[in-house]
């Protein structure tokens, strides 16, 4: 399937053949897991690493991730493993955790096991506090290193059940992006490139963010009217933050921008969508995140996200509202009425 290692066996990278062979992937929740079964179907050696040395075992012994990816088989041929120095005889480090945890799995990382390593963050987030880009807080953390961002609209199960997806790889280097266009390419799973790897990233996180508005909507049992508005004014608002943070506005028309908005808005298997549900329901933020095993990156995005509105002082109503729902315990149907009756204004 795909492009024979060989080639990137040839891949000159700088002035260096650049080997790519052995794939460790950070990360055992259910995006981690689906890239881990694509890339061991192309015959790479794929170790999947995981923060539980119990969670590592379970994995290992019945190839079923009940938490994050159900009825998916995990193929034999890939190793599973709890021991972080794995990562030492890897040539590509894929990592694929929640970002609130990141930084905490970065220190725990060897910098001098990452000489000659690639590394691809696979994580869609803002940390709260530093109001970081997941690329920045590894660059932070681990240094100088050949890093790129991989993003789209990616729904794990439909990813792991070989159904026809496309995604984005982001990096400043020409030579990398078209050596992981090829690692990552597969009959069902098309890769494109892109150098704007602000954009990228930031397209992939603030649509969690509006993906909990629409959750919210339907919780309401408003209608396909109300869901239209929130995704175009919901872009909108990205497209605004996205430019003032040096992000370029085409690429929020492309893959990483509007068509992850979309997936992520509509999909029932979306996290942060069914957060909204709930929210527009009743519940409070505590008890659902209660009930959750899985991360809805929204939630911690909004913080970061609001509080980057505010810093630039860019209009963002919507991402504004949300974090009044989940951190203020404002009722949804008052954040609804607020946007509603906004002062009146011209659409752009």
């Amino acid at each position: 399937m795909g492009i024979s290692k060989a080639t990137y066996q040839k891949t000159r990278f700088g002035n260096k053949i650049m080997d790519i062979n052995k794939i460790i992937v950070l990360g055992d929740g259910g995006w981690g897991t689906a890239l881990s079964i694509l890339l061991s179907k192309k015959n790479f050696s794929v170790t999947l690493w995981s923060v539980s040395s119990g969670y590592a075992k379970e994995l290992d012994k019945k190839r079923i991730n009940r938490k994050f990816l159900p009825v998916i088989k995990i193929p034999k041929n890939i190793k599973i493993t709890s021991d972080i120095n794995e990562l030492k005889d890897a040539d590509l480090i894929i990592i694929s955790v929640p970002s609130i945890y990141l930084r905490s799995v970065l220190k725990r990382i060897n910098k001098n096991d990452l000489k000659n390593k690639v590394i691809i963050s696979a994580v869609k987030g803002i940390e709260d506090k530093s109001l970081l880009r997941m690329s920045q807080v590894i660059t932070q953390e681990l240094g100088k290193i050949k890093l790129a961002v991989l993003s789209g609209p990616t729904i794990a199960h439909e990813v792991a059940n070989s159904i026809p997806t496309t995604a984005v790889i982001a990096t400043k280097n020409s030579r990398l992006s078209r050596i992981l266009q090829n690692v990552l390419t597969t009959k069902r799973f098309r890769i494109y490139t892109n150098s704007d790897i602000i954009g990228v990233e930031l397209g992939g996180s603030l649509k969690n963010v509006i993906a909990i508005a629409c959750g919210i909507s339907d919780g309401l049992n408003f209608g396909t009217n109300t869901k239209a508005a929130i995704l175009s004014r919901g872009l909108k608002e990205i497209i605004r933050l996205g430019k003032k943070l040096g992000a370029k506005e085409k690429t929020f028309s492309g893959i990483t921008g509007l068509g992850d908005l979309v997936t992520t808005c509509i999909s029932a298997f979306s996290r942060n969508r069914q957060v909204g549900f709930q929210l527009g329901r009743g519940l409070k933020m505590h008890q659902i995140m209660k009930n959750m095993e899985m991360v809805a990156e929204g939630v911690f995005t909004v913080k970061a996200a609001n509080a980057l509105s505010r810093k630039y002082k860019i209009e963002m109503p919507i991402t504004n509202q949300i974090y009044n729902v989940i951190y203020k315990n404002k009722r949804s149907i008052n954040a609804v009425n607020e946007l509603m009756t906004r002062s009146k204004k011209q659409e752009h």
